[in-house]
């Protein structure tokens, strides 16, 4: 085992253990990238999937939710894991349950066993995702981890649109008949070489034996997680009913008894889910409330775009996707500017980033209002062009800031904290974007307007939320102070 020290320039031992880092990094991306795509190429295949299996509307609902949920639930105490066991043995453990239940997910006979292996999906999603960032922010050194995480951005920027464009793909391929089933099936190569390219890659960061995992945190964090997620997801199937809000409001008062039970773990010195120099650390905060409101605006305006160019103007799934392909666009070239800019501006990057996004929705809405009974595609690269610039320069630093003052050993903690309030902000966003489009949808159809007229005013009313979010995360970010970056990237072992 060789120690690299990385308060200074990188000596002989960090050279020769983290030579390879930008080949691990492509192996983390692409397994983060396989669980990611999974989330949004799932909805395009709901329909081929309840015709196939002869599902009821509730099953085919629990193909969604029972992944959200697990993923949800499992990423702050499996990010944990990895500080206690190992990042990169968790990594391959989850990269291996992932790839495993994709292939049950593709074989499944019924909506059942879809379901269970969706579940366990989920769980090897998140076992494997806190790990990605954790990693990357220890093998990288201060001046290089800008760059990296930008790659981290533009991932999951590619990934949250590029899922419809495959799935419609693969569907409309119908390889050897097998329907919907390659969207799942598809992630075996994958996973597998994953695997074998991270076990030769990846460098070793062994965990810390002498931290202890924290199981009344963990409830108390999964209850408040729960109570909070899974009403999101089922409310308005339910259509609202009070006993749902009963549930919601249940989430703060078991947040604040975890917040209180960390602070009682910290004074006894005993183990910590999320250890207490996170909370009250004022980046980490301002930078994950800024994450979850962030995302909480992306996820659900691709799905309401998704409804909107499919059933408003009749559009396949493919060429859904393919009017999709500017934003992917922006978030690259805004990826590489934001990562050749190091960890300079960050503040200032997130700030113009919000700001572009909300020229975007304004732009789209008046793009939208222009349309007629025929869609103009040509409408949307210039508002799309410019979201995905937005984008790109606003995800690397608000990762970044965030996890800047995390110590090395507390990597993994402070990575499934980030991503837990990530998909959280995700759930919330969907539910809310969706309600306000639906709702306006049916209040226009019920008022006599035609079909395009009232798909037109609600994707308008439904962007007003996209606006608000990012007026917030650009607030947010003027509560951020600089900040040395890596500031703790003190003494790491690496075998």
């Amino acid at each position: 085992m060789k120690t690299a020290t990385r308060s200074g320039p990188a000596g002989p031992a960090e050279a020769r253990a983290h030579d390879r880092r930008w080949a691990a990094m492509a192996v983390l991306l692409m397994a983060s990238f396989m669980n990611m795509i999974d989330v949004t190429i799932v909805n395009v295949a709901l329909p081929s999937m309840r015709a196939d299996l002869g599902a009821t509307e509730s099953g085919i609902e629990w193909v969604v939710a029972g992944y959200i949920l697990s993923f949800a639930l499992g990423l702050l105490p499996f990010g944990r894991y990895g500080d206690i066991i190992g990042k990169k043995r968790m990594f391959m453990l989850g990269v291996g349950g992932f790839t495993l239940a994709s292939a049950f997910c593709g074989l499944a006979s019924n909506i059942e066993m879809l379901i269970v292996a969706r579940i366990i999906q989920g769980v090897g999603g998140a076992v494997m995702t806190p790990q990605v960032l954790a990693i990357a922010q220890v093998m990288f050194p201060p001046k290089e981890r800008a760059m990296a995480f930008s790659l981290f951005g533009l991932t999951a920027g590619l990934a949250s649109v590029a899922g419809p464009v495959a799935g419609g793909s693969l569907i409309h391929a119908d390889f050897f008949g097998l329907g919907w089933r390659p969207i799942f099936l598809i992630n075996l190569p994958i996973g597998a070489l994953a695997l074998w390219a991270g076990w030769k890659i990846i460098p070793t960061i062994p965990g810390n034996s002498g931290l202890r995992n924290d199981w009344g945190g963990i409830a108390l964090a999964g209850g408040a997680i729960l109570c909070l997620i899974f009403p999101l997801i089922e409310g308005r199937g339910f259509g609202w009913p009070a006993w749902i809000f009963v549930v919601m409001a249940l989430a703060l008062p078991l947040a604040a008894a975890f917040v209180w039970w960390e602070r009682r773990q910290n004074a006894r010195a005993a183990a910590e889910l999320v250890p207490l120099g996170l909370l009250g650390n004022r980046n980490f905060i301002a930078a994950s409330l800024g994450a979850m409101v962030f995302f909480s605006a992306l996820p659900g305006f691709f799905f309401i775009l998704a409804v909107f160019l499919q059933s408003g103007y009749g559009l396949d799934p493919l060429a859904s996707g393919v009017t999709t392909i500017p934003f992917p666009v922006g978030v690259l070239v805004a990826s590489v500017i934001s990562g050749r800019s190091g960890g300079k501006f960050a503040r200032s990057r997130i700030i113009l980033g919000a700001l572009s996004l909300i020229a975007a929705m304004a732009l789209l809405r008046q793009s939208v209002s222009g349309l007629g009974d025929t869609l103009d595609q040509m409408r949307f690269i210039l508002p799309l062009a410019l979201g995905g610039l937005g984008t790109g320069l606003a995800i690397s630093p608000l990762f970044q800031t965030a996890l800047a003052g995390v110590p090395p050993k507390d990597a993994g903690s402070g990575s499934g904290a980030l991503q837990s309030i990530q998909q959280i902000g995700g759930a919330f966003g969907v539910a809310i974007i969706s309600q306000i489009f639906f709702a306006t949808l049916g209040g226009s159809l019920a008022g006599g307007a035609v079909q395009h007229a009232a798909y037109r005013e609600a994707l308008s009313t439904a962007v007003l939320y996209n606006i608000a979010c990012y007026a917030v995360v650009a607030l947010l970010a003027l509560l951020l102070k600089p900040a040395p970056l890596g500031r703790h990237a003190g003494p790491v072992a690496v075998e």
